[in-house]
């Protein structure tokens, strides 16, 4: 414990190159740092500082101690900031990028963040670009896949499934498969990128090290995935979405998941944030609050 009790008035010693400008900073007496710094140095085993009756100078052993001194106070300072900063409110506008699927399930849910932070306002732009987050000044996005830029700081919200779904209806008129080959003989409902390419499904499969991407004939195409979801529920066929897609689907019966034991993961969900944004008051809350919400979703 010496040596942590001493490093302050070691610092200020040393930088202020007197004992008593050092003893006036941290308002104690002269003679309490003196014999801080006697302390310190006889637990580290050397001399930090040349004592005179008019002045006080480093060694080369006080000057290579003072730097990392120097960095100890600043982390903590830093941290004790940080500690502080988590205390204060929530406020102000918070912008928002994410893909219009995630956002059918978080923008009915921001009531609930509102209520408990009611000086935060928010500015949300539902799209599958990725957005510059400094030029745009965007808060927190919100991105499925790959990341694109390693600078930005990555929050992992969860990871969701794939879930192969259909209506009752077309369950009843067509059967229900066993096996992701038997969708041959079925409907399949598909996906176009924004790039404008056709989305395969995916599988697990035990007797498979990967999961396996499964072509499959093309009865219907969109761009828009909660549409997609909707043409499933309308009986059009079988299609595959994210298990937030189609929970509540799943809950009142208008769809039925198939092919359940071949159920794969998908790409993970992340929040990107600036380097150092994710600790301001209103991203931290905005972040726990999306954490928990999709996770209550998971599987």
């Amino acid at each position: 414990m010496d040596l942590f009790s001493g490093v302050l008035p070691f610092l200020h010693t040393a930088e202020e190159r007197s004992f008593r400008k050092a003893a006036a900073h941290l308002g104690v007496t002269t003679a309490a740092v003196s014999k801080a710094v006697a302390r310190l140095e006889a637990e580290l085993g050397v001399t930090l500082l040349h004592r005179t009756s008019r002045h006080v100078s480093l060694t080369p052993e006080g000057a290579a101690f003072l730097e990392h001194c120097r960095e100890a106070v600043t982390r903590m300072q830093a941290g004790r900031e940080l500690v502080a900063q988590a205390q204060k409110v929530a406020e102000g506008e918070l912008k928002v990028s994410m893909p219009l699927i995630l956002g059918r399930a978080v923008v009915p849910e921001l009531g609930r963040l509102a209520a408990r932070h009611p000086r935060l306002t928010f500015n949300l732009s539902l799209t599958d670009r990725f957005s510059r987050l400094a030029e745009e000044g965007v808060d927190v996005a919100v991105r499925i896949g790959e990341l694109e830029d390693s600078s930005l700081v990555a929050r992992t919200l969860r990871v969701p499934q794939w879930v192969t779904v259909a209506s009752p209806a077309w369950l009843g008129r067509h059967g229900t498969p066993r096996h992701y080959k038997e969708l041959e003989r079925h409907a399949c409902l598909k996906f176009v990128t924004p790039a404008g390419v056709t989305r395969e499904w995916t599988f697990k499969d035990k007797r498979e090290a990967r999961p396996v991407t499964v072509r499959t004939p093309d009865a219907f195409r969109i761009d828009h995935g909660e549409l997609l979801v909707e043409a499933a529920v309308a009986g059009l066929g079988i299609c595959q979405a994210f298990d937030f897609m189609v929970a509540e689907h799943l809950r009142s019966g208008r769809l039925v998941e198939v092919l359940a034991p071949y159920a794969a993961e998908g790409p993970p969900i992340r929040a990107l944030c600036l380097p150092r944004r994710q600790s301001t008051p209103r991203v931290r809350v905005f972040l726990d609050f999306l954490q928990q919400l999709l996770r209550r979703e998971e599987r």
